[in-house]
């Protein structure tokens, strides 16, 4: 097997990246198919679970188009890349250029309301774990945020430092969990009180919410999160692609959907 050092690259990444290499130094051209999943995971000696993460990563980056019960193909120069990337706090202040501090004010057990229930995709009543935190860039607080998760991913996550590290990270890099996919909602309101304080604003101003729903490559709810950012400090910036008249709407995609953080 003829594969790069498996050292500490995580093993979705050996594999995206070889094949990356692949399609950029032409021996993969376009419409090209790829090896099949079996082919990769035996190439690479990794479960299913982690080459599809790699096609996950490779169709997200516009280089693979994937094709129900047929396999995975190099697009073509046709394609726009479009940024459908689903970052999380730590992701976004590093390439803000910021140092980035999480706080957790609290975590523990509580039964799901109804709102919480159905963006879960759970009975009302069950049992899920809550974790509020508070979020700083270089220091100054930005954002403060409400997690809601399933018991099966929140078992994961006891007892580990959610200070110092992201429930991503832990999800897809301990345990093979891939958290593909992101449904969104944002809307300015006015801060609770108990936001409020936390974020040190006057009650009622205006913050920007940020409601959000990450899914696993399984299609499974993996959380729910409210985000309060402050307004003062945080806008998002929309760009979006107009495609030729040929193209399909869902060949229209987002290229960029970025939060900025303000300068004082």
């Amino acid at each position: 097997m003829n594969t790069m050092s498996t050292t500490a690259t995580p093993r979705h990444e050996r594999v995206s990246s070889w094949i990356r290499d692949q399609i950029e130094s032409g021996k993969l051209l376009e419409n090209d198919q790829l090896p099949s999943e079996n082919q990769l995971g035996t190439r690479f000696e990794v479960s299913r679970i982690t080459i599809r993460r790699a096609l996950q990563t490779l169709a997200s980056e516009g280089l693979i188009y994937r094709k129900q019960g047929l396999g995975s193909f190099v697009a073509d120069n046709r394609l726009h890349q479009g940024l459908e990337s689903l970052s999380d706090f730590v992701e976004d202040m590093e390439a803000a250029g910021l140092a980035p501090e999480s706080i957790v004010l609290s975590q523990g057990t509580e039964q799901a309301s109804p709102r919480i229930a159905t963006s879960l995709g759970i009975k009302e009543g069950t049992v899920v774990w809550r974790i509020d935190r508070l979020r700083k860039g270089d220091g100054e607080t930005l954002a403060y945020d409400r997690t809601w998760m399933p018991m099966f991913y929140a078992h994961l996550l006891q007892q580990r430092d959610l200070e110092s590290t992201t429930i991503y990270s832990i999800l897809e890099e301990e345990h093979d969990i891939c958290v593909c996919r992101g449904a969104f909602r944002i809307e300015a309101v006015n801060a609770p009180n108990d936001v409020a304080q936390h974020l040190d604003v006057p009650w009622g101003r205006a913050l920007l919410l940020i409601e959000r729903t990450t899914y696993s490559d399984a299609d499974q709810q993996v959380y729910f999160q409210q985000r309060f950012y402050r307004s003062d400090r945080v806008a998002y910036e929309l760009e979006l692609r107009r495609s030729k008249r040929t193209s399909k709407p869902s060949d229209q995609p987002v290229k960029s959907l970025e939060p900025v953080f303000k300068e004082r």
